[in-house]
């Protein structure tokens, strides 16, 4: 199965994770063509050049509501996570666009070395405008069971504070 074949699934089951945050969100398939009108409604305007820039777009895209402003989602899928490039990919959607919440999604386990490398080099996940409630999560995807069966470091959807 191809990665873009896992698209709508994973849209379906992060849909599902992000209704239990109690905000109106959207998120929607870029990785075929541009952002929906719905969508550049919520990109700021002095960040939509942007797309002028970026040959590829994030697989999935979207934003989520808050009291005062629209926070945006970036989700890049891979099939397997096999070099750093992989999610540094992930992580330029997350840092041109200034998403609040990433994903880097894998059908694969997360390899263990990749693991290390981000528990003893934080940075690699971590982007310069985070505050305490922004991060790049990376998640494996079972395409046969239909949900996420690992998170590294852990379940953002667990932890509560990301989500104020």
């Amino acid at each position: 199965m191809a990665e873009a074949d896992s698209y709508l699934l994973i849209k379906q089951k992060l849909e599902g994770l992000l209704a239990t945050k109690g905000r109106e969100f959207y998120l929607e398939v870029t990785a075929t063509k541009g952002p929906s009108e719905r969508l550049k409604k919520k990109i700021p305007t002095h960040r939509e050049i942007v797309f002028s820039f970026l040959k590829k777009r994030p697989d999935l895209f979207g934003f989520m509501d808050t009291k005062y402003s629209s926070d945006l989602i970036t989700v890049e899928v891979k099939e397997r996570i096999e070099k750093l490039e992989d999610i540094y990919q992930a992580k330029l959607y997350k840092e041109v666009l200034d998403a609040r919440y990433g994903f880097l999604i894998t059908a694969k386990p997360i390899p263990e070395e990749m693991k290390r490398l981000c528990k003893i080099t934080p940075s690699v996940l971590r982007s310069a405008s985070d505050s305490i409630y922004g991060f790049l999560a990376i998640g494996q995807f079972d395409k046969e069971k239909g949900q996420f069966v690992d998170w590294f470091e852990d379940n953002p959807f667990e932890h509560e504070s990301y989500w104020k």
